[in-house]
């Protein structure tokens, strides 16, 4: 679920470029995919089949909800590495120095909560209340015999250099996620290369488009 970043900022040139590891989920994507070739097939059919106004208001509602869509269900990543969590959300991008981190939060949705008490939402890690119930019964079931070992092991992530262990107890993945990333912001909480300002940057790149599509489905609308 983690792959290298490229892009990865590089605050000293006298250190080996920071790597990211990228969170993202998998089911979101799916889902993502599926709506956004369900979306595009009807507004194709509308495009071209469609009569009068029909094609039109297609059009505008294509250029409208794909943004959206994807927004919600592509665009979410969190990034980490040794200086800084960046967290790529729907509509904004926020990046967080691990000096800057008060705590991260799992409830019922993860949360990353700046020094001044400021809290973000970690979309690409989102909480599977089902996959924690199902967790804690293979957690009980495991210390009854070496069968439950056998499915404890099934769930070992490794992260960070932290690898599976077959004695650890069974946890979700997003969970373990929230664990790793705890674990590094702690470390890392008096490096100097890890202090800076929190910034936010709205998505214009998204919230854009859909703007415009919706102000052309109005007036389309409006006029019909």
């Amino acid at each position: 679920m983690t792959t290298p970043d490229p892009q990865s900022p590089r605050p000293d040139a006298s250190r080996p470029e920071a790597r990211d590891r990228i969170y993202r989920s998998p089911a979101g994507i799916a889902g993502g995919v599926l709506l956004l070739l369900l979306v595009g097939w009807l507004g194709f059919d509308a495009l071209v089949s469609g009569h009068g106004r029909t094609p039109w208001l297609a059009l505008a509602g294509l250029i409208l909800i794909v943004p959206v869509v994807a927004a919600f269900t592509l665009r979410p990543a969190v990034y980490a590495n040794e200086d800084r969590l960046r967290v790529r959300n729907p509509l904004r991008v926020i990046v967080l120095p691990w000096g800057k981190i008060a705590s991260l939060r799992s409830h019922y949705s993860n949360e990353v909560i700046d020094t001044s008490g400021t809290k973000y939402q970690l979309w690409a890690v989102p909480v599977s209340l089902r996959a924690r119930k199902k967790a804690a019964r293979q957690q009980q079931q495991g210390g009854r015999g070496r069968g439950g070992e056998g499915r404890a092991s099934q769930f070992g992530l490794s992260g960070f250099g932290r690898g599976a262990a077959t004695d650890a107890p069974s946890r979700p993945e997003t969970d373990q996620i929230m664990d790793d990333l705890r674990e590094l912001a702690e470390a890392r909480a008096t490096a100097e290369s890890a202090q800076g300002e929190v910034t936010v940057r709205w998505a214009y790149e998204v919230m854009g488009p859909a703007l415009a599509g919706l102000v052309v489905l109005v007036i389309l609308l409006a006029t019909g």
